[in-house]
């Protein structure tokens, strides 16, 4: 898709407050009447995280087709989920939103709170980027790790793709936020809605795009402003970013009452994530830097006894160490959940004796 980016970028048009008010206000009713909504994104509802688009005056397709190099951008590892990523959520718990489409690839939406999964890539295979092996083993299985982007060449899942198709045929009410709706095939998904009898079309981007003619409402604006906007008509609070980690520690008794101890970092679906650099248990001599994370203790440990780790982790959020005590009750798996606010550097902890409920959404990688 880069070679189809113009040298000069299509004009950006933004709309006074007053007038995005306005659509919002609009936007908002329209909203309330739908029995299936759905939304579309691209790359501008992550700029104001500082991670460039695409084909604005500074994305990089159009300076790479100038000659110029890519646009310094925030790591997106260390990025943070915008207003946008974080209304969508809202919306999408509350079950407003019926499903998400997104062709990014830089992770925020899962960070927001939807189906979060991170972990290092490493891969030093030729042509790595293509065979999609991440250089890694899964801590549980050992079984070989690989990624889930789409590269350019590379056909978009038929399931999800389906999946988004019937969502399309269902929807009456579809907001595109930040995407030129340019990229096939899954530019096609508004169209869809947009040329269905009843059923109605938002755009919300600051340049142009191809399916204006078959909007109903129009929107030139930053997609957080149109987002902070719709979400006060609605009477809705834009939930604040939480990093959420699930670990699990697990405590089994061997021979001459010697116990392993267990520290691994889970998905929502119980799949291990990495997240943590290294596990000191208190009065273990040994820290683990590997995964899986594991301590041998010679002493015999009793139930009831308590545990305390000091977890360290990787530290794309500046996150900072965290003392786990857990209480020992026999041989158990126990799901902590792990929460950190990024504006106040705190964690919370809270033991669970069950895993949280999965929310997925659909990416339609560029």
């Amino acid at each position: 898709m880069a070679e189809t980016a113009p040298k000069v970028a299509a004009e950006e048009r933004r709309e006074s407050l007053a007038a995005v008010d306005r659509k919002a206000e609009a936007l908002a009713k329209q909203i309330k009447q739908s029995k299936h909504f759905i939304v579309f994104t691209g790359a501008g509802v992550s700029t104001s995280a500082g991670i460039p688009d695409f084909r604005g005056p500074d994305g990089n397709w159009t300076l790479r087709a100038q000659g110029k190099p890519r646009t310094k951008h925030a790591n997106t590892l260390q990025a943070i989920p915008t207003l946008s990523h974080m209304a969508l959520v809202e919306l999408q718990n509350r079950g407003i939103l019926k499903l998400l489409v997104s062709q990014n690839c830089d992770g925020l939406h899962r960070r927001s709170g939807i189906l979060p999964v991170h972990f290092r890539a490493v891969s030093t295979y030729e042509n790595g980027i293509h065979n999609h092996r991440t250089g890694r083993k899964c801590a549980r299985c050992g079984g070989t790790l690989v990624d889930s982007i789409i590269n350019f060449g590379e056909n978009l899942p038929k399931r999800d793709l389906d999946l988004a198709y019937q969502h399309a045929e269902l929807a009456d009410l579809c907001l595109v936020l930040g995407s030129s709706v340019t990229v096939t095939p899954a530019c096609t998904i508004p169209t869809i809605v947009g040329e269905r009898k009843g059923a109605k079309l938002a755009v919300c981007n600051l340049q142009k795009t191809p399916v204006d003619d078959l909007t109903d409402y129009r929107i030139f604006a930053e997609t957080d402003i149109l987002m902070a906007k719709l979400m006060e008509k609605l009477d809705l609070p834009i939930p604040p970013f939480i990093l959420r980690r699930r670990l699990i520690v697990k405590v089994e008794t061997q021979e001459d009452d010697r116990h392993k101890v267990e520290v691994t970092g889970v998905d929502s679906d119980g799949t291990p994530v990495t997240f943590l650099q290294s596990v000191r248990l208190e009065g273990s001599r040994r820290v683990a830097r590997a995964e899986p994370h594991i301590i041998h203790v010679r002493d015999a440990v009793k139930p009831g006894a308590k545990l305390t780790f000091d977890l360290e982790f990787m530290g794309h959020y500046n996150e900072p160490n965290l003392e786990l005590v857990h209480s020992y009750n026999d041989n158990e798996e126990v799901l902590y959940l792990l929460e950190y606010d990024p504006q106040t550097g705190e964690w919370t902890i809270e033991r669970q004796e069950t895993p949280e409920s999965v929310v997925e959404y659909i990416v339609l990688d560029p």
